[in-house]
């Protein structure tokens, strides 16, 4: 009985480690792959697929345009072939024969794979058209085609259309591109801070022939220092806005020109000249106290408002928009506008960009540049020849009056080589 025991006794304890090998070889349950298909006993284990959609669909369109696909004349024999395998029947393919046997009986048996590609055959009918290949215009661009007409941008001569002066500067940083537009539309409105008014009538000890006495002078003073342009204008601008603020006796007014170019030059000359070397040019008329004192007294009475648009600002852009531009176009449209800012008439009367867009005008005159005002420079100046022709008739009569005027500063600035000797060219007579 006790090796009766014994032997049950390990016969229970084999059998457990049976099952627990058994239990360490047996995969998750979770795992998906541990479930296995049942194979049926009369299909093989790796059946051929057989669905094939496409190859079906293809033979009911064939079938339903009357066209029997292998196998005779009973739909029932009708079977699909798809790269020589053969597939199920199909019923719609089945049924859509039936209705179409009749057709089928008339036309010759066609024998078909789904790499052939069968087209149907042109009736007397159109074709429905490709929307890809689609010719006619879109409604927004009749649309657009109807507003262009409009406004009268389709009929134009070529030499109206508005050229884009800034496509030549797009990789130039240095042009600002992308601001320059609105750098000038804000020039445009703050130009009224720096234009000054009829301010002669409250001058009591100098008159303008005086005054343009001071401007022939500082232009002279202006070209024996070599100094850049827009000195020359900003030393101007400041004359004027000073001697609208303040009552100057006779004798100062030669000092008020040199402080008002000493500040210009500190402003936009990277080596200005020193208060000796005006005190120098000035024919030692005043002491270096006295220029230091006038600076200081200019600048208090602009409260240091320097940073306005003159018309040089204006000059290079309207220039620029006389398109084709050349050194004589340019050389002339300065000496026209130094010309205006001698005389203090265009000073009080005509803002900034008038005189420049003026000066532009009667260059393109007196040079015969046909047409005069083109719609380039309508669209950058913002001004037609009706806006500009005073200012323009003005300027035209300073150059026409050049040769008997005592002022011959810029005549000789501009009958210099190196500006094209402007000057001597022939005034326009008629304008």
């Amino acid at each position: 009985m006790a090796s009766k025991a014994v032997i049950t006794q390990r016969h229970k304890e084999g059998k457990q480690k049976n099952v627990q090998a058994e239990r360490r070889n047996r995969r998750v349950l979770g795992d998906i792959g541990n479930v296995v298909k049942a194979v049926d006993a009369g299909k093989p284990k790796n059946p051929i697929k057989t669905n094939r959609p496409m190859t079906r669909s293809l033979c009911a369109q064939l079938v339903a345009k009357g066209l029997p696909v292998v196998g005779g004349k009973d739909p029932k024999d009708i079977q699909l072939i798809d790269d020589g395998v053969m597939g199920r029947k199909d019923a719609s393919v089945l049924e859509a024969a039936a209705v179409k046997k009749k057709d089928s009986d008339q036309k010759p048996t066609v024998t078909l794979s789904c790499e052939e590609e069968i087209k149907p055959k042109s009736s007397g009918r159109k074709s429905r058209p490709d929307y890809s290949e689609k010719t006619e215009k879109a409604f927004t661009s009749i649309l657009s085609a109807r507003s262009k007409a409009a406004c009268g941008l389709i009929n134009k001569p070529q030499n109206e259309i508005i050229a884009n002066i800034d496509a030549s500067d797009v990789d130039d940083e240095l042009a600002a591109v992308e601001y320059v537009d609105d750098i000038y539309k804000y020039y445009k409105l703050t130009e009224g801070d720096g234009q000054v008014h009829d301010y002669m009538p409250s001058q009591t000890d100098i008159n303008s022939k005086m005054r343009s006495i001071l401007i022939d002078w500082l232009v002279e003073v202006h070209r024996k220092f070599e100094l850049m342009p827009e000195s020359l204008y900003l030393t101007i601008n400041i004359v004027d806005r000073y001697l609208s603020m303040k009552i100057v006796p006779r004798r100062e007014l030669q000092l008020v020109g040199v402080g008002s170019m000493l500040i210009a030059c500190k402003y936009e000359e990277i080596w200005a000249p020193e208060v000796n070397d005006f005190i120098a040019i000035s024919d030692n008329a005043y002491n270096r106290e006295q220029v230091l004192l006038m600076e200081k007294s200019i600048l208090a009475k602009l409260e240091w408002y320097l940073t306005v648009p003159t018309p040089y600002v204006f000059l290079v852009r309207y220039i620029k928009s006389s398109v084709p531009s050349d050194p004589e176009m340019e050389n002339m449209t300065f000496f026209l506008a130094e010309l205006g800012l001698t005389h203090y008439t265009t000073v009080v009367t005509y803002c900034p960009s008038v005189i420049a867009a003026s000066a532009v005008y009667a260059a393109r005159c007196t040079l015969k540049k046909s047409p005069f005002w083109t719609e380039t420079l309508k669209h950058y100046t913002g001004y037609s020849e009706d806006q500009l022709r005073d200012c323009v008739k003005l300027l035209v009569s300073y150059h026409a009056a050049l040769s008997e005027s005592k002022l011959k500063a810029v005549y000789k600035k501009f009958a210099r080589p190196e500006k094209g000797v402007v000057a001597l060219v022939p005034p326009l007579k008629v304008i």
